[in-house]
């Protein structure tokens, strides 16, 4: 092993970001690389001829589907561009800057976080336009102006939605440099009951104007997050208020600038294509979408809102459609009882926060040539740490040592639970790898 290797692993951090995967050395002490393996770059593992179904990798192994993440991200950005909208992904779902960098070459427009941790990893991906989508507190607020001051070019965007909020911003703005970039910031409109953001509209202009009157701030837009809300009535009522909120604050003419609009959309983004075409305003406009959970989609989640959007034909939608790109494989470990079988996986390895992930594909080693649909009556019924409780009818086939594959509801449950998750071909060929930084 080479010198410097054995320095990066002993030494923290492991993860230098400044040439993703460059300098990323892994080994047997993370969770789903060869036991047998040397320390190698995350950007060698593709090259290591590593294949799922072969058992090079112990399992449980979580793995993304190269080509669903190619068609996913080429589904969405032409939805965008058929409803004139620009993207700004969420980061928190992967928290992985090799798929932030993927999601910018396809030409999302930003990179979206919520937290001064995740603002920090997309800066050093090299994402130079983010959006926090947050109000920002405390430290936040100094690593903010920070950004501002070390990155040139950058333009960044924060949350404000109450005046003092709103006065923590100004103050701190007040002390930066001579000739410091603005810090741009987008009215928060929010819903009785549901998260942050104005509750009025006259709450909105008040905001607005003190962001426009502060030295060091952009007013730069308005923005809502729809995702807690119960249903498309809800949401749509919601992406109108962003609508007629900004119209309002431009009628005072408070933009200087082109003007943003944001939403989330992941679970929603028909609706918030539908809600911002017809607005007109005075200055240009940037009809952001911040969705999220389209790369890798989901099964049961996700997958869900996908269908009532089909259903609902609200506006039009690109050929082809969002499949589930992520998947965690497993053993049977144990048939103890009829009826039930135990998997090598548990809590530890599959979020569970949306539901319980659901076994989607089984396969035989030295026994199949590929993997076969689950019988039905086959489905997880709890979890454990590190098992999951797979009930199955009695005369179901499987035996200790066949591998099940799962299938998840909300991706971001699961990537936090992964280091690195393996990238794989249509014959589960292990074909690269991605790290995440949670």
């Amino acid at each position: 092993m080479p010198d410097d290797a054995d320095r990066l692993i002993r030494s923290p951090p492991r993860l230098a970001l400044n040439d993703p995967g460059a300098e990323l050395w892994i080994d047997a002490t993370t969770k789903g690389i060869p036991l047998v393996a040397q320390a190698l770059r995350l950007s060698d593992i593709g090259a290591q001829g590593w294949n799922v179904l072969r058992g090079d990798c112990p399992l449980p192994l979580a793995v993304l589907r190269e080509q669903v993440l190619t068609a996913n991200s080429a589904w969405m950005m032409a939805f965008a561009r058929q409803h004139g909208l620009l993207l700004a992904p969420h980061g928190k779902t992967t928290m992985s800057p090799e798929l932030f960098q993927r999601q910018t070459r396809d030409g999302a427009w930003a990179i979206t976080v919520a937290t001064a941790h995740q603002l920090q990893l997309a800066l050093r991906a090299h994402m130079r336009r983010i959006i926090l989508a947050n109000q920002p507190m405390g430290q936040a607020i100094e690593a903010c102006f920070q950004a501002l001051a070390a990155y040139a070019g950058l333009e960044l965007y924060v949350l404000a939605d109450s005046l003092e909020g709103l006065a923590l911003l100004a103050d701190r703005a007040k002390r930066a440099a001579a000739g410091a970039p603005a810090l741009r910031v987008l009215v928060e409109v929010g819903t009785p009951g549901a998260r942050t953001g104005c509750r009025e509209l006259a709450g909105a202009l008040a905001v607005a104007a003190a962001i426009a009157a502060a030295p060091g701030l952009m007013l730069a837009g308005v923005e809502a997050f729809e995702g807690v809300l119960p249903g498309s009535t809800a949401v749509s009522e919601l992406v109108a208020r962003v609508a007629s909120t900004t119209q309002a604050i431009d009628a005072l003419g408070l933009f200087a600038h082109e003007i943003v609009l944001s939403a989330g959309g992941s679970a929603f983004f028909d609706l918030v294509a539908q809600g911002f075409e017809a607005i007109e305003l005075s200055r240009p406009q940037l009809r952001v979408l911040r969705s999220g959970c389209y790369l890798t989609h989901d099964h049961f989640g996700y997958a869900n809102d996908l269908r009532r959007v089909v259903r609902e034909r609200r506006v039009q939608l690109p050929a082809g459609s969002l499949c589930p790109a992520l998947e965690v494989w497993s053993y049977v470990q144990s048939r103890p009882d009829p009826g039930k079988a135990l998997l090598t996986m548990g809590k530890r390895d599959v979020g569970y926060d949306a539901a319980l992930p659901q076994p989607i594909a089984w396969f035989r080693p030295g026994g199949m040539q590929q993997p076969a649909a689950m019988p039905a009556g086959c489905a997880i019924a709890a979890l454990n740490d590190q098992h999951a409780h797979l009930t199955i009818p009695v005369d179901a086939p499987f035996a200790v040592g066949d591998m099940i594959a799962v299938g998840i509801a909300h991706p971001c449950t699961t990537f936090e639970r992964w280091q690195v998750l393996m990238l794989v071909d249509d014959h589960m060929n292990i074909v690269g790898a991605v790290r995440t930084c949670f």
